[in-house]
């Protein structure tokens, strides 16, 4: 069985269409392919935070989260985000199964080294991968909400895209970020080019030029590491493309591929 684990930042989780999720059924009954679903939420939370008066900012992409903040979020991932994509699922015939990083301590976490400035950000140091298989035994399409815990049962907020490289590490999977464009775009006579394979150097030329920038930076930085770490591939692909998902699984040449250097050849 060889799992994907697909992470959908809150950005794009608010407009995915249905062909989106019909592409995750589909992949799910073909059964050569089990996705994992990773979710963000961070329109949903700045909505409900600035409601709420309570001050949010941010920090290399990664949000500075005290107790409220801490609150507000898990409320926002745990709660309304992650049972909106359980019946997004359901909406299209499949079934899904929503937990967070906290249930079965999932995700077991410990401050990040930035934690004077940052707060309770976590860093994911294991993940309880039989949770997963559990869930995927039972039938089910894991979607699984970023929010961590210690052993002392204190919370975190762990990036979403940090989540994602970690569950596909413990997973041996591969990785797939979906994003609301085609892939790494560069700037290339004037005109917007998609990169269709890039490597760890090049990633890093990018983010020193400013060309990844904001919230990018976490998607390749944890794109790098799970490649390190021996995830076998990880792609950047556009979720508003018809069978994006599906051509990916199938081989064919959509997104960009984010390669170690002595793949790219």
């Amino acid at each position: 069985m060889k799992y994907l684990v697909i992470k959908c930042g809150g950005s794009v989780l608010e407009n995915l269409p249905r062909s989106f999720y019909e592409d995750i059924v589909k992949m799910k009954e073909a059964g050569e392919w089990t996705p994992v679903i990773v979710h963000g939420g961070g329109p949903l939370i700045n909505k409900l935070l600035k409601s709420l008066n309570i001050e949010t900012k941010f920090v290399n992409g990664l949000r500075v989260t005290n107790h409220d903040v801490l609150d507000i979020v898990e409320m926002v991932l745990s709660g309304m985000v992650n049972k909106q994509v359980v019946r997004n699922i359901a909406e299209v015939g499949g079934t899904a199964f929503g937990v967070s990083g906290v249930d079965g301590s999932l995700l077991k976490a410990e401050p990040t080294a930035d934690a004077q400035t940052l707060g309770f950000v976590g860093e994911v140091v294991e993940v309880n991968k039989n949770v997963i298989e559990g869930i995927v035994s039972q039938g089910y399409i894991p979607v699984i909400s970023p929010i961590g815990i210690d052993a002392n049962g204190q919370r975190y907020n762990i990036n979403g895209d940090i989540a994602a490289s970690a569950i596909a590490k413990a997973l041996q999977a591969n990785l797939c970020f979906i994003s609301d464009i085609p892939g790494i775009l560069v700037e290339e006579d004037g005109a917007k080019k998609k990169l269709d394979k890039v490597s760890k150097a090049i990633i890093e030329e990018l983010i020193e030029n400013k060309t990844i920038y904001g919230g990018m930076i976490p998607k390749v930085k944890a794109a790098i590491d799970g490649l390190v770490h021996n995830i076998s591939e990880v792609a950047i692909i556009n979720g508003f493309e018809k069978s994006s998902l599906l051509d990916y699984v199938n081989g064919k040449n959509t997104g960009t591929k984010i390669v170690l250097e002595e793949e790219i050849a």
